[in-house]
């Protein structure tokens, strides 16, 4: 297949260049057309020659005429070089993944690219609910071999099977540098919400050894849409083992928990993806704030700045060595009704958000030892609690490295100001996520996050994250800042 590839790939190429149609631009469309046209499970072998045919052509394309230079300088600088080539294979190679998928969520209840412009489309449900009689009360059925089961979190065999399986197959980053290490500890506190259903967090395991090789799951929550409170279930951790992605075991998941969601008369549904579906109700910038740079520069999260040396960037990156704000200190269970209506009084200034009671504020919010961190500001003179910030806890492992194995990454999580500036409380977050031993302090650019970003020394990642509902149309695309709330 191999030299055959390379054999059309050449001649095509001759023949464009034959018409005068060799800009860059026409070369990288060419390339894509190719790429989607060779083969929906496109091989590592094709991919290789794609990539080599790149350098031969684009080597042969110095011929471009100077005003077509002039006008793609930049498009060749981005284009040329060994670095960029893998950049745009590993684009296309995601393309092809997501045309896959989309071919799976065109046939669901979500919103689709090609309705984006039409305005007719009411907002709300797509799909009414139907009788619980109605829904299909058997499991889907699996490939031969394999088997689901449901995870008792509770069980301490289950959850360390849970934790392997994450560890080492969840979310890395496009390089293979760092991956998701969510702890067991992290991992009860985010499926035990008030009113979980165990049924909700699904395994699949092969029959003969009973080894757990898939997980997905799904937790209730109450999410208010403008002014609508609707029952959804949050679905996260999706998770195939590395050797089993071909066996298409993804979607039958998803329609798997999505079924055991109807059973509890749950129609809706939101989760979140590194990539782009059908069609996400918003698109958040991942920002990080460096807390031990010269760990993170060694291990390769981040690198120093232009003209900056490591002590310049030690010193640029320092935070005081305890909170500015009088009456900061950790939440006690005794603030859960002060935070519970701060919080909810600032999540109406969005869009969508949680609609968090006090028994979800004391779950979620509630300090709880390398999970979830929560601070309070205690006015001096009456002991009203005026403002609140969080973050959870998310390491990293991280790969192949001789020295260093674990980051240690800080999640901003629901934050409100109302007396002290959201600068300054957010500057105490970092003070004592640095005395906690944190590596870096992550934010996502929702709620009011923007307006601290920059001034906190936070840079912008190459993350983002795309937010999703599950039977619920939203006429706009949202803005980042519209969006109040927050998934693990």
């Amino acid at each position: 297949m191999c030299g055959q590839l390379t054999s059309d790939l050449e001649s095509a190429w001759n023949k464009l260049k034959g018409e005068g149609l060799t800009s860059t631009f026409d070369f990288i469309v060419f390339f894509l057309t190719v790429a989607n046209d060779v083969n929906s499970g496109f091989s590592p072998c094709g991919l290789g020659c794609l990539r080599k045919q790149v350098r031969l052509a684009m080597a042969d394309n110095g011929s471009l005429n100077d005003d077509t230079k002039d006008q793609n300088t930049s498009s060749l600088e981005i284009v040329n070089g060994e670095s960029s080539i893998d950049e745009l294979s590993r684009e296309i190679q995601e393309t092809l993944t997501l045309s896959q998928r989309h071919k799976f969520w065109e046939t669901q209840p979500v919103g689709q690219f090609k309705d984006l412009t039409d305005t007719s489309l009411p907002e709300g449900p797509i799909e009414p609910p139907t009788a619980i009689s109605e829904v299909k009360q058997e499991p889907y059925n699996l490939p031969n071999l394999y088997e689901w089961v449901t995870c008792d979190m509770n069980s301490e065999e289950t959850c360390a099977e849970v934790y392997n399986l994450l560890s080492n197959n969840y979310v890395e980053d496009d390089e293979n540098m760092f991956r998701f290490n969510y702890s067991k500890e992290f991992l009860r506190w985010a499926l035990h919400p008030p009113g979980y259903y165990k049924t909700w967090h699904i395994g699949v395991c092969v029959k003969s050894s009973k080894k757990l090789v898939a997980f997905i799951t799904g937790i209730p929550a109450r999410i208010r849409v403008r002014t609508d409170v609707v029952s959804m279930a949050e679905v996260n951790f999706l998770c195939v083992h590395k050797k089993l992605r071909s066996k298409r075991l993804a979607p039958v998941m998803i329609k798997e928990v999505t079924r055991r969601v109807h059973l509890e008369n749950i129609w809706q549904a939101a989760y979140t993806a590194g990539v782009v579906l059908p069609t996400p109700i918003t698109s958040c910038q991942y920002w990080h704030r460096s807390l031990n740079p010269k760990k993170l520069i060694d291990v390769g999260f981040s690198r120093l700045g232009p003209r900056m040396t490591m002590s310049r960037t030690l010193k640029l990156f320092k935070v005081p060595d305890s909170p500015a704000t009088p009456g900061f200190r950790k939440m006690e269970l005794r603030d859960v009704p002060a935070v519970t209506r701060l919080l909810r009084a600032y999540l109406m200034q969005f869009v969508v958000a949680p609609d968090l009671d006090e028994p979800d504020v004391e779950h979620w919010v509630l300090p709880k030892e390398e999970v979830v961190d929560s601070y309070v500001v205690e006015s001096p003179e009456d002991h009203k609690i005026t403002d609140f910030c969080s973050f959870y806890t998310l390491p990293s492992s991280i790969l192949g490295h001789p020295i260093h194995s674990i980051l240690k990454a800080a999640y901003s999580y629901y934050n409100v100001s109302t007396k002290t500036p959201l600068v300054q409380l957010m500057n105490d977050a970092l003070i004592v996520a640095k005395q906690k031993g944190f590596d870096v302090f992550n934010a996502l650019d929702v709620m009011h996050n923007e307006s601290f970003l920059k001034e906190l020394k936070y840079g912008p990642g190459d993350g983002k994250l795309h937010y999703y509902l599950y039977n619920y149309r939203i006429k706009h695309i949202l803005r980042p800042s519209e969006l109040g709330l927050v998934l693990l």
